[in-house]
């Protein structure tokens, strides 16, 4: 009977090319999936992973997806190189879009553009506020970040339904549960006249380049992942894991907020009750391909938005469920399960 041995030392080559593996295996998987589902393999690889990028058209759409996942899993990622296990982002999105859209609801014809930034700090501000409520159970009454931050966002969910369904409902919205559509000079300005990129995509890389520099070139970043890596050797260096808790939660809640920010203050220009759209559980499986490395979460991002838009014309173009998004999601995250237990493990017979 074969056994799984850990190896010595795991291959550094493949460490970084099991995510690309991951996709190769992912993509195998998907075409056997659609002749199950009676569909042509090839039209439905094209429509996943050629569609998406096929025009300049096709990478504006690819960036507004990108961007919320980029933001939430460089703040995942922070977290869990820390060993501070960080699921409920999509909660922490859900309010920051709240806390954004109440300040945006405040803004009138002749409000300045300075709202707009006023807009996204209450989204990250929000953000912070439902991370700090796990960052302060964790610390107080040593509570576990994972089930206190899961079961938060279908709180935040709660949150969210009671605005839209009662105080902020659009009396001239048909009776639609939703707010009534921001001010213009609320909205995040786009890049380029008559695409939907704006200025969330040129945030969302800086934040890229920001957690690199202190995650890589800085004293308390390399803190915090001594403190993941050997919590007993960060207490003997006299680093504070209390600290290392409380700054990798509020800066995790603060760029899912942002993200929730950008989105109301963004495409969708309003408060609505789809604004959950499962990014902040999406981003996790980001940070992991992306190796809890910035620019592998930069590339991640692209690649799960990928998904987002080829769900959405498998479904429109294929017949096929909108769920199928979920599906390579799965596969892929289980496939680089697979290959990391292969990178550190390696078959033995009994």
């Amino acid at each position: 009977m074969p056994r799984l041995e850990l190896r010595a030392q795991p291959s550094r080559a493949w460490s970084v090319g099991s995510p690309l593996l991951a996709l190769a295996i992912t993509m195998l998987l998907g075409s056997v999936l659609f002749v199950a589902l009676g569909k042509d393999p090839l039209q439905g690889l094209r429509v996943f992973f050629w569609e998406p990028i096929n025009s300049a058209e096709a990478w504006g759409e690819l960036s507004m997806k990108a961007t919320p996942l980029l933001l939430i899993g460089l703040g995942l990622a922070m977290g869990f190189r820390s060993n501070v296990w960080n699921i409920g982002a999509e909660g922490q999105y859900v309010i920051g879009a709240v806390a954004a859209t109440w300040v945006a609801l405040q803004a009138d014809e002749d409000t300045g553009r300075w709202i707009m930034g006023a807009v996204l700090l209450a989204g990250m501000a929000g953000g912070m506020a439902w991370a700090a409520i796990v960052a302060f159970l964790r610390d107080r009454f040593n509570a576990n970040e994972i089930l206190v931050s899961l079961m938060l966002v279908y709180v935040a969910i709660q949150v969210l339904y009671y605005f839209v369904f009662g105080p902020w409902k659009d009396p001239m919205g048909y009776n639609f549960p939703q707010t009534k559509n921001f001010e213009p000079g609320v909205l995040v300005p786009r890049l380029i006249e008559g695409a939907r990129m704006n200025l969330g995509v040129v945030l969302a890389l800086v934040g890229a380049f920001v957690m690199w520099l202190y995650m890589y070139r800085t004293r308390s970043g390399f803190a915090l992942q001594v403190g993941g890596l050997a919590p007993a050797a960060a207490r003997y260096a006299g680093f504070s894991s209390r600290r290392a808790l409380w700054t990798v939660l509020l800066v995790s809640g603060g760029a899912a907020g942002l993200a929730g920010a950008l989105e109301v203050a963004g495409p969708i220009e309003q408060l609505t009750p789809h604004i959950p759209a499962g990014y902040g559980f999406a981003a996790i499986i980001v940070a992991f391909v992306g190796r809890l490395h910035p620019l592998g979460i930069v590339l991640a991002s692209i690649l799960m938005s990928m998904f987002y838009i080829g769900g959405e014309l498998a479904q429109s173009r294929l017949g096929l469920p909108k769920s199928l998004t979920d599906v390579f999601q799965g596969l892929l995250l289980f496939a680089l399960l697979a290959c990391d237990i292969l990178i550190h493990h390696r078959l033995r017979k009994s």
